[in-house]
């Protein structure tokens, strides 16, 4: 006999190969319906239930695709360990275990049967799976891995066998139906022949005496889940009172005058992901006369000291009777917080959520935790975890960030009771400088995600703050975007936006862009805190500045060398003797002959770099070039400005002599505009990592970096 069996749950494993024992990983199972079939096909006897939730509850993104709300299944469901006792009645009459991805479904009750203490019942069954590289070859639909053919979903495979769709898929009941229908079929049609020889001489011969024909459906009669559950959902909301939100009467009149503040943006420094620069953030908030704007890019801060420089230059530039506002720029930076930032086994890209400086310790500590993302966290995306966070957590503010949020994403995917646990932990961590973030931007899965955050915002006393997750400036760019998203996933923008193969990512709509004051006030007229809330933040807020002198590794120079005074002030005295001489030492090497004009020249550029406080930069430089020689490392000849410095020339950093070729020194360093010289150097592919290794071994990993451009 069979039995096939299907499953609704409360959502997907994160890793489909762990062990059921790993109850954390599997989610629960809200839905069990199988059919017990004889060995001709024919129905012996049908179950279906729906599982009473007990400690956790149906996530609304499990609900959109099988219909069965946390209310209607502990309305009408049945306790799990009575419906697993019916099931393995039913199982141990079976000699084979039939489904669609079945592996999924014995999972998933595998995991429940561990949950509550039992031995796993599919151990010793004989599995038959519709899905399955065989039904790809049936079907040959384009888009699998490695140029193959795609496994059937069951409605594409029922739509194969049958030319015609099922009712109600993602109904466990229905699919069993399906499922069956589609199993025996492909009996009829004489698959499965090695797998089922064993269970009788003539069991083709005998199947096929029945089914002549194209297996006809069974006639059950399937609820309507989706229905059901939106119906209680009614009749719950027709007998509670209508809640806004964790606010005092306000009187709307004043909330015109409240001002606003965006703290949820991102510029082009969120690679390939915004069209908006550090700059069109600032214009868009002077022009609404916002005090302040955030910048929160996607996993780094490179544009920060752009952004508050640009805002400095904002503020330099008004006048007495400028009407603009002088403007306070917010620092900030969305990072992908995951278990274990280390763990490069699978795949796990964390939820993202939004951090801001409150001040420059808060700032070292987020640019810490953006810098250890990368350096050992990044697997796919850049990485953080709790404890680096709970390391380095004074001075930043938190706000729950948007659906790829922990508390958004578990309320959507996993079940409020864990979205809860997660909140009361980022409490614990960060209040009362935690802020649980609403945003609207027209979407449905939005709208039920805020209903659950406003009331455990409310359970926790934790305040509402309104954004507007910000990708773009003016809403009619939102096309130009949409085609930078497909440059970075290597789409065609003519694919669907959407989940699962086929599909690309794309934003659902085009409310992702710099929504004025007025706008934002109008979104949130019902939470007047979550406008509140902007002003609070700001005002926590210290201004600083990023800017100072340029800091350099210390270059060990010779004892010789070491001018005493410079341990008191400072001072570059040894750095400055040791330049130069390297630099006539190197000297009398490129020329035959010192003469006045090559002595002039040296003596010239050695005093603009001694004034500009750079006498380090060039020994280092000549350093590892030096050293990339003497591996042998293939070193270019120099190019760009720095061909025009003759000490570089005679310290073999360059291999062009400017003097010759009549180059301007002051086109490198301009002893008028003072800006840290740079040095453009060409190794070969192979050598270059050789001379990096040697870098930072010597000056250490904190001290170098690699730079885009």
């Amino acid at each position: 006999m069979f039995i096939v069996f299907d499953t609704e749950t409360t959502g997907l494993p994160k890793r489909f190969n762990a062990p059921v024992s790993d109850v954390d990983n599997w989610p629960r199972c809200v839905q069990i319906a199988w059919q017990l079939h004889s060995a001709d096909g024919g129905l012996i006897r049908h179950q279906d239930f729906l599982i009473k939730p007990e400690g956790y509850d149906i996530p609304f993104d499990s609900e959109k695709i099988h219909g069965i709300s946390t209310e209607l299944a502990k309305k009408d469901g049945a306790l799990l360990q009575e419906v697993l006792d019916i099931f393995s009645k039913d199982l141990a009459e079976a000699q084979f275990v039939v489904g669609q991805n079945i592996g999924f479904d014995i999972n998933i009750i595998g995991c429940e049967y561990f949950r509550l203490g039992k031995k796993d019942v599919f151990e010793s069954c004989k599995v038959l799976d519709t899905c399955t590289e065989v039904t790809a070859q049936l079907c040959q639909i384009p888009g699998g891995r490695g140029g193959r053919y795609k496994l059937p979903t069951l409605t594409e495979l029922h739509g194969f066998l049958f030319q015609s769709d099922f009712d109600q898929a993602h109904n466990a009941t229905a699919d069993v139906v399906a499922t069956a229908r589609c199993f025996f079929e492909l009996i009829r049609r004489g698959y499965f022949k090695e797998e089922l020889a064993p269970i009788a001489p003539k069991f083709f011969d005998d199947f096929l005496a029945v089914n002549k024909a194209v297996i006809a459906p069974i006639q059950l009669k399937h609820r309507n889940l989706k229905k059901a559950s939106k119906a209680l959902r009614e009749q719950a909301q027709e007998l509670q009172p209508q809640v806004s939100g964790p606010d005092k009467p306000v009187d709307h009149a004043l909330m015109e005058d409240w001002p606003f503040i965006h703290c949820h943006s991102h510029s082009q420094f969120s690679i390939l992901q915004s069209t908006a620069s550090t700059q069109d953030l600032i214009s868009a908030a002077v022009k609404d006369n916002m005090p302040g704007v955030a910048l929160t890019d996607i996993g780094n801060m490179m544009g920060a000291f752009h952004f508050l420089q640009q805002v400095e230059q904002h503020n330099k530039s008004l006048t007495e009777d400028d009407p603009r506002k002088p403007l306070k720029g917010i620092v900030g930076c969305e990072l992908n917080v995951c278990e274990n930032h280390t763990n490069k086994n699978h795949k796990d890209n964390g939820y993202q959520i939004v951090f801001l400086a409150k001040n420059k310790i808060g700032y070292h500590n987020l640019s810490k935790l953006s810098s250890l993302a990368y350096t050992d966290g990044f697997y796919y995306v850049p990485r953080v975890d709790r404890q680096l966070i709970e390391r380095y957590k004074e001075g930043l503010i938190v706000l729950t960030g948007n659906l790829y949020g922990e508390v958004p994403s578990k309320i959507l995917n996993v079940g409020t009771n864990q979205a809860e646990e997660a909140l009361v932990w980022w409490k614990e961590q960060f209040a009362p400088d935690l802020y649980v973030e609403i945003m609207r931007h027209g979407q449905e899965d939005e709208d039920r995600v805020n209903e659950v955050l406003i009331g455990l915002a409310q359970k926790h006393e934790l305040k509402l703050v309104g954004t507007n997750n910000l990708f773009y400036i003016n809403k009619e760019d939102a096309n130009a975007h949409d085609i930078l998203l497909c440059v970075k996933d290597g789409e065609k923008q003519s694919t669907p936006i959407g989940r699962g193969r086929g599909m690309r990512y794309g934003l659902p709509n085009q409310e992702y862009y710099f929504k004025s004051a007025t706008d934002m006030k109008a979104l949130f007229k019902d939470l007047p805190q979550a406008i509140a809330s902007t002003k609070e933040i700001f005002d926590k807020i210290e201004s600083f500045t990023l800017f100072r002198d340029v800091l350099l590794p210390k270059f060990n120079i010779p004892e010789a060398f070491i001018d005493p005074l410079d341990g008191q002030d400072g001072g570059k005295r040894g750095e400055n003797s040791y330049l130069k001489f390297l630099t006539f030492q190197g000297a009398e090497r490129r020329y035959s002959v010192i003469s006045t004009e090559i002595q002039e020249r040296l003596d010239f550029e050695l005093s603009v770099i001694e004034n500009t406080g750079y006498p380090g930069y060039f020994l280092i430089v000549q350093d590892f070039i030096s050293e990339a020689r003497k591996m042998g490392v293939s070193v270019g000849p120099g190019r760009g400005s720095a061909a025009g410095s003759a000490v570089a020339y005679c310290l073999g950093i360059t291999n062009i002599d400017p003097i010759r070729y009549d180059l301007l020194f002051e086109r490198f360093l301009n002893p008028d505009r003072i800006s840290l010289p740079d040095i453009d150097i060409d190794f070969d592919d192979e050598g270059r990592s050789k001379v990096m290794d040697y870098v930072i071994q010597k000056y250490g990993a904190n001290q170098v970096a690699q730079i885009i451009t």
